[in-house]
């Protein structure tokens, strides 16, 4: 497995509606190995690999959860809007980029207890003296994205933006081992899925495939007390059978169960009860879309440390290899 390239990928800044650092070394890893490959009004990446049957469709998209400016005060502190979902408490002491190498912290205001934590309480910290200082750096309307170092322990990677970088990962690396596709491929490396799934909206309908294939992290249900579910790391390609945007296709789920069966692949059962994919905006696109998503089980979603099993990582690649290759019966 190519880690350099995963790391490549995580590392690149990126939020929503900002996604053309990513889109650009996705571009050039794959150009050579699809028929056509463009960039949508959107922001949306297409590439299309020809193929003999129905169009299939597969999604991953490329924004990371981020920060937008909304303020900088007469002291050089600056105020923000999330982009896409934030825990505050989370976000307290962590350390954000902007595309310029800019580095802020995040700070909060003095509180009478830790649970009076919300958005609003916290600013960034670029360290200038005053808000002149402080505009000759940024402005309103700039965005930063977590930084922390790409690490791989054993079997184990642990980065910001797995969320949903390794989704693209698994899509490429899937798309230089098909032998022969049983489909006409597109693969779609959607933008500000964060915000709204709107990538895959606006792609969706104008590829109008007869079948959608997202790929995305999911939670797990394996750290102390977490909420009962049966996603795990180590356990697995996970094949989604639901979430708050999508009830799966039984064609969809049949056809990776029957994939994951013959190939001998590991995998595992997702059914989350929270957020969603581009299958929620895809299945619902013209007429409607037979879909379905391929997850991998990941720790810590949202935070400057996800992290996911590299065995996981394969099982899906192996698994995407399989399904495309087979025909749906």
């Amino acid at each position: 497995m190519n880690i350099e390239f995963l790391k490549k990928l995580c590392v690149a800044n990126g939020t929503s509606g900002h996604e053309h650092a990513i889109s650009e070394i996705i571009r050039d890893e794959i150009k050579d190995l699809v028929d056509d490959v463009k960039t949508d009004a959107l922001g949306n990446l297409i590439a299309h690999k020809k193929g003999p049957g129905k169009k299939m469709m597969l999604a991953g998209h490329m924004d990371q959860i981020g920060l937008m400016i909304t303020h900088i005060d007469e002291e050089g502190f600056l105020r923000f809007a999330p982009i896409g979902g934030f825990s505050p408490t989370v976000l307290l002491s962590q350390r954000f980029v902007f595309p310029s190498g800019l580095v802020g912290v995040v700070g909060c205001e003095r509180l009478d207890k830790p649970a009076d934590i919300a958005i609003g309480k916290l600013y960034l910290d670029i360290g200038a003296k005053d808000e002149e200082a402080a505009k000759k750096l940024v402005k309103v309307g700039d965005v930063c994205v977590y930084v922390n170092p790409f690490a791989v322990n054993g079997d184990v990677v642990v980065t910001p933006a797995l969320d949903d970088r390794i989704g693209c990962f698994i899509m490429i690396e899937a798309l230089k081992k098909i032998k022969k596709s049983a489909f006409d491929l597109y693969f779609v490396f959607t933008s500000q899925e964060e915000v709204g799934l709107r990538g895959a909206k606006t792609s969706a309908y104008s590829i109008d495939p007869d079948y959608g294939l997202a790929f995305d992290v999911t939670a797990s249900g394996d750290t102390p007390k977490s909420l009962p579910m049966p996603m795990k790391m180590y356990g697995g390609a996970a094949i989604k059978l639901k979430d708050n945007s999508v009830i799966c296709h039984p064609t969809i789920v049949k056809h990776l169960e029957k994939c994951a069966e013959e190939g001998k692949i590991k995998y595992q059962y997702e059914i989350l009860e929270m957020g969603g994919t581009d299958s929620g905006a895809i299945h619902v696109s013209r007429g409607g879309v037979p879909s379905g998503v391929i997850s991998i089980a990941s720790r810590h979603i949202h935070t400057p440390n996800e992290m996911c099993a590299i065995s996981d990582i394969e099982a899906c690649i192996a698994l995407t290899v399989k399904a495309l290759e087979t025909e749906i019966k």
